[in-house]
């Protein structure tokens, strides 16, 4: 153990309780149902330069709703539904951005990665505000104390596989697809659960604008200073960074820089997880294609056995 390491003592979680439960909870609350929630704390996660504004909110279920690093909740934003009056709006599914423990390592809170949908008309260029979302403005604007109407947890295909500690989780995120890895992060290095010590390693890739618009780096930062041994982290920055053909650099171009590693570590069994927007997949499938093939492998069949093995794990919006 480096003397880095012993300088950052994990942090105590509790109820261990959480960890007894062998299946993840699922939709134990309902949209006709919904639990009510409180909101704890709104903060705004960006720098000034950023194009458009992320929150982190945190909500208090108060131990009523539990979850696991992944899972997701449904938020139902107040008012009623334009499209059928007199009925609530649909349920927003937004990926949880905490650990099971929640930021106050209690088991009683959950964390959302909000970006606030904003709605610029084409012609005038200016905000039209009767089409933002609905739900991403009531979550970045709510304050201390507000309801929440929450449904979930639901999800299985983001749960971090723990039956294998020493395991390669290869994590690539554009924006606030961020939220499931932050909760994974803190489980692994942050949080000190009896259960799970984590001895493999996690490699993050980030995918946003420019610097301003990172997030939780601070967070990141730490562990790579703290287990330099278990945490890659890399970041690609549109606005800020060129790809080596000069154009922008997004997440596809570092999963190209760094492919040779990243195939040999799936051929080696790591878990690869993307979220974040719809767009980002395909000119991700088109690189890792464009690198098999260099390889002289096929790609379907790449793709076939990953899924196959339960490598392979997406989510996107």
């Amino acid at each position: 153990m480096s003397v880095q390491q012993a300088n950052s003592p994990k942090v105590a979680v509790s109820p261990l309780q959480l960890e007894d439960a062998k299946e993840p909870p699922l939709n134990t609350f309902k949209p006709k149902e919904p639990y009510t929630a409180t909101i704890a704390s709104v903060e705004r996660l960006v720098g000034p330069k950023a194009p458009g504004e992320v929150c982190h909110v945190v909500i208090d279920h108060g131990g009523n709703v539990p979850y696991w690093e992944g899972q997701s909740y449904g938020v139902i934003p107040p008012g009623e539904n334009p499209k059928k009056p007199g009925n609530p709006h649909n349920v927003r599914l937004y990926s949880i951005a905490s650990t099971r423990y929640g930021d106050s390592f209690d088991g009683r809170t959950a964390s959302f990665c909000v970006r606030r949908a904003l709605y610029y008309d084409p012609e005038t260029g200016k905000e039209d505000p009767s089409k933002s979302g609905v739900c991403s403005n009531f979550l970045c604007n709510a304050k201390p104390g507000d309801k929440v109407k929450i449904t979930g947890p639901s999800g299985k295909i983001m749960l971090l596989p723990e039956d294998n500690p020493n395991a390669t989780h290869i994590m690539i995120a554009t924006g606030t697809g961020i939220a499931p890895f932050r909760g994974y992060l803190r489980r692994m290095f942050m949080e000190s659960v009896p259960t799970y010590k984590f001895g493999g390693l996690a490699w993050l890739f980030l995918g946003v604008a420019n610097s301003d618009s990172l997030l939780y780096d601070d967070e990141f930062s730490k562990y790579l200073r703290d287990y330099p041994d278990n945490f890659r982290y890399d970041t690609a920055l549109s606005r800020e960074q060129n790809n080596k053909k000069g154009g922008k650099m997004y997440v596809q171009d570092k999963i190209e820089e760094y492919s040779d590693e990243i195939f040999k570590l799936l051929d080696e069994g790591a878990h690869i997880y993307f979220c974040g927007l719809k767009g980002m997949m395909p000119g991700i499938q088109d690189t890792l294609k464009r690198v098999a093939v260099e390889r002289g492998e096929s790609w379907e069949e790449k793709l076939s056995q990953l899924k196959k093995n339960k490598q392979w794990h997406v989510e996107v919006y």
